[in-house]
């Protein structure tokens, strides 16, 4: 096996000029001069024979379809190397070196601080870098190498991706307490609220999943208000400004005065979750770590 013609230091250089979209920006990044990147950019393309960028001045960087499949094994490259030096360092079989996580922003809150608690405790030489993004751009990190795993809902996922199950979230309903459909803690029938406004929460795929729930269960919802914060959705709703239906658990529940969440008479399918990673990348052993921390013992 011929040793590689290219350095860790051009792919480096290469990744950081590619995610900045702009010489300068990762000039700034690196602390490396603008020419500096330019020649290593160079020196990379000839190794690999194939233009991976078009620069054009005042135009910032496009990735070629080479460039895009070679920054997604660059990433992946570098973030092995960087976890075969932590695991040189430390004890045999040892798990170190950083994991890049990414969870749909609803999600996070009750599912992330936990688990990322349980890995370090158990790998306390191990990394964790974690984005919290709308499904889309989660679903694209995974598939371009920027992500390793991601904690996500399961609908209308990319086929290229692995999905372990975790958990599921049913979706409720939230009113304005003292509304007049409530009764105590009996489910609300979502045909009840023809022709009172919604609050969406507009976060693909949250919005597209509750508009459907609600003309599944005859309602066709007059949406007054979007937001793409739960938090907003709920303060909305407390003002008297409609009524929102969400999936995620909301972790002030019994300590609100001013919303009541109750379950919906038409008793809508629950919401899968899964953990998700590239079907055409293997995880790595920091990964995988990081995979069983967050599975349900």
């Amino acid at each position: 096996m011929s040793n590689p013609a290219y350095s860790l230091r051009q792919l480096t250089y290469f990744v950081a000029v590619a995610e900045a979209g702009t010489l300068a920006g990762a000039s700034a990044t690196l602390h490396v001069s603008a020419s500096a990147l330019s020649l290593a950019l160079d020196e990379l393309e000839r190794s690999l024979g194939a233009q991976l960028t078009v620069r054009r001045r005042a135009h910032g960087i496009r990735l070629t379809p080479a460039g895009q499949e070679t920054l997604r094994r660059a990433r992946r490259l570098l973030r092995e190397a960087g976890e075969l030096a932590d695991a040189a360092a430390g004890d045999p079989g040892e798990v170190a070196g950083t994991v890049r996580v990414g969870c749909y922003t609803t999600l996070a809150p009750g599912l992330l601080p936990a688990a990322i608690g349980r890995f370090t405790a158990d790998h306390p030489r191990a990394r964790v870098e974690f984005l919290e993004r709308s499904q889309d751009l989660l679903v694209r990190g995974l598939l371009e190498g920027e992500l390793d795993v991601a904690v996500l809902y399961d609908h209308r996922l990319d086929p290229a991706l692995e999905l372990t199950p975790l958990s599921a979230n049913t979706p409720h309903l939230v009113l304005p307490r003292g509304h007049r459909l409530l009764h105590g803690t009996a489910p609300v029938a979502l045909a009840d609220l023809a022709g009172e406004p919604m609050v969406l929460l507009d976060l693909p795929p949250s919005s597209e999943h509750a508009l459907g729930v609600c003309l599944g269960a005859g309602l066709s919802p007059r949406v007054r208000y979007r937001t793409a914060n739960a938090e907003t959705a709920r303060a909305l709703v407390g003002q008297g400004l409609g009524f929102t239906v969400l999936a995620q658990a909301d972790p002030e529940a019994g300590r609100r005065e001013e919303v009541v969440a109750v379950a919906i008479a038409e008793e809508p399918a629950p919401l899968p979750i899964v953990l998700a990673w590239s079907a055409q990348v293997a995880p790595t052993a920091t990964a995988r770590a990081f995979a069983a921390a967050v599975r349900p013992a």
